[in-house]
């Protein structure tokens, strides 16, 4: 496991490589946070839920940082709030930095004792946690980039493959299915409690959306045409006069994208990607078909090719059957989030590597676009 800590710890210092140190303090809007926050955010996860539970020789790099660092967790007391994550700019980059290295060998030298389960298994939860916040900062320094006028490059890859293959829609017969985790190997609490779901016979798409496919929507006044939107999607495209998914712009009559290797044209193979669910919805019903549920994806999953971009499905993310909450912060990590908010499955390219499987159940507000997300037809 030691290994393996090592590794996720590096790579969120890896994806910070490209930037400036003008970059790190950055908030360019309140759903985002800077890359500085995320670095100390994950290591203050492992001082606050391992090194000072379970360790009765650590001592705290910094007492404030607990305030600083704190995201969502009320049970471990007061917090910066998110929306002026950007306003600290202090601590120093620097001093992030030596935090990170203090608890990391701290964490080291607590992995190369013997350790019982209940400890194993929250280091799990912290990994993940990691990993997590590395596909954030990709959300984030894109978002922070991509509204910058210069349109600055950060690295090559994060870019989904082309659809390269014809669109088939594959058959699923009605029955009775199995939902959720099962197994030994690591999971988050909203994917337990397995249980069995009924589903209809339904078709769904091997292939997710183009953007070749999505500008026909935007041609055809998909936009302008009230009769395909929920009623508040409807308000909200008006209000904040989306015409078209995030990072594309329409320069002198053609349509330009940006990507974190520079802004350029739209590549019509690729998947479209950056759409709110209200915008998501909105094409399904101008092709007559709809999105899939987060239970017909995932008996599908085995049959096409998933992983690239999340992937928006009809569900409202909800308790399954006996879901129960840890007690104290932990217990905050998924449960307090169960309103309001739509599932997305499948990973994306941003995600980790091995981090992803089928059961894994993300969630987001349905205005939230700056995620990398996609979409799949069913019929």
């Amino acid at each position: 496991m030691i290994n393996r800590f090592l590794e996720v710890r590096n790579q969120s210092e890896i994806l910070c490589e490209p930037l400036l140190i003008e970059d790190y303090s950055v908030q360019a809007s309140e759903f985002v946070s800077p890359p500085k926050w995320h670095l100390a955010h994950v290591t203050w996860f492992w001082e606050e839920f391992v090194l000072t539970k379970f360790d009765p020789n650590y001592t705290p790099y910094n007492e404030e940082f607990s305030f600083l660092f704190n995201s969502y967790y009320n049970n471990v007391g007061k917090r910066v709030l998110r929306p002026v994550r950007g306003l600290m700019t202090r601590p120093s980059v620097q001093e992030v930095y030596s935090y990170r290295k203090y608890v990391t060998e701290a964490m080291v030298n607590l992995l190369n004792t013997k350790l019982d389960k209940e400890v194993l298994d929250i280091i799990e939860i912290g990994i993940n946690h990691e990993q997590q916040h590395q596909e954030l900062f990709v959300y984030d320094i894109k978002y922070i980039f991509g509204n910058q006028p210069t349109f600055p490059t950060y690295r090559t890859g994060f870019t989904p493959k082309a659809i390269n293959q014809a669109t088939e829609f594959l058959k699923v017969d009605s029955g009775v299915y199995d939902i959720g985790h099962q197994g030994a190997n690591f999971s988050f609490d909203n994917e337990l409690g397995n249980h069995k779901v009924y589903v209809a016979d339904f078709e769904i798409s091997n292939n997710l959306v183009s953007s070749k496919e999505y500008l026909e929507f935007i041609e055809a006044g998909g936009y302008k045409d009230f009769n395909f939107w929920h009623d508040e999607g409807w308000s909200w495209i008006n209000e904040n006069n989306i015409q078209a998914p995030l990072y594309w712009h329409k320069i002198e009559g053609e349509w330009w994208n940006y990507t974190l290797q520079g802004l350029q044209k739209v590549d019509l193979t690729l998947p479209v990607m950056h759409l709110s669910f209200y915008e998501a919805f909105a094409y399904s019903q101008w092709k007559g078909q709809r999105l899939p549920t987060e239970f017909e994806w995932e008996i599908a999953s085995d049959k096409f090719e998933w992983g690239q971009l999340w992937e928006w499905t009809h569900s409202a993310y909800l308790p399954y059957p006996n879901f129960s909450k840890s007690p104290g912060a932990l217990g905050e990590y998924n449960g307090k989030f169960m309103v309001n908010q739509m599932v997305l499955r499948g990973g994306s390219v941003a995600t980790a590597v091995g981090h992803g499987r089928k059961t894994y159940r993300n969630f987001f507000h349905p205005n939230m676009r700056w995620q990398y997300n996609g979409i799949r037809l069913v019929k």
